[in-house]
């Protein structure tokens, strides 16, 4: 079952059950999904959708510290149940050694050796990693290992 085939059932699940939290929220997404659809003229596959999905955890994340440090606790829980309800479309994670193995496996593939390189191995990691591992982590493992080469 394809990821938006998954959310579609979800929404009338929720619609059947009368989750009105659940169901806003999926339909936030599904609304993201089809704009994304409708500005690029393609039909996404689920490696597209995990993308919509990491920018808008990524909107979350960023709505839950500021709602939070404002003291605003009734829309940081808001922003917090959005986030683990998107959380669950995604892939599985990936351990930090996998993480770590992918790395060296990538730095080797594209040769690289100082920080100059970067930006090859991370496109390389980007496409290999999506939606399965924090990039800003791994960017940051890239960097101490390109340091040290």
């Amino acid at each position: 079952m394809s990821l938006k085939t998954r959310i579609n059932e979800d929404v009338k699940t929720a619609m059947r059950a009368r989750e009105a939290k659940t169901l806003g929220a999926l339909r936030l997404l599904l609304a993201a999904i089809k704009q994304r659809e409708v500005d690029e003229r393609i039909e996404l596959d689920d490696a597209a959708i995990v993308a919509v999905i990491n920018k808008m955890l990524k909107q979350r994340r960023d709505s839950f510290e500021q709602f939070a440090a404002a003291g605003r606790n009734d829309l940081a829980d808001g922003e917090r149940f959005e986030a683990e309800l998107l959380t669950a479309y995604l892939p599985a994670a990936l351990a930090a050694d996998e993480i770590a193995e992918a790395v060296a496996a990538a730095i080797a593939e594209t040769g690289a050796n100082g920080p100059g390189d970067m930006g090859r191995v991370m496109n390389t990691l980007r496409t290999r990693l999506a939606g399965r591992a924090d990039i800003g982590e791994v960017s940051r493992l890239v960097k101490n290992r390109l340091a040290g080469a």
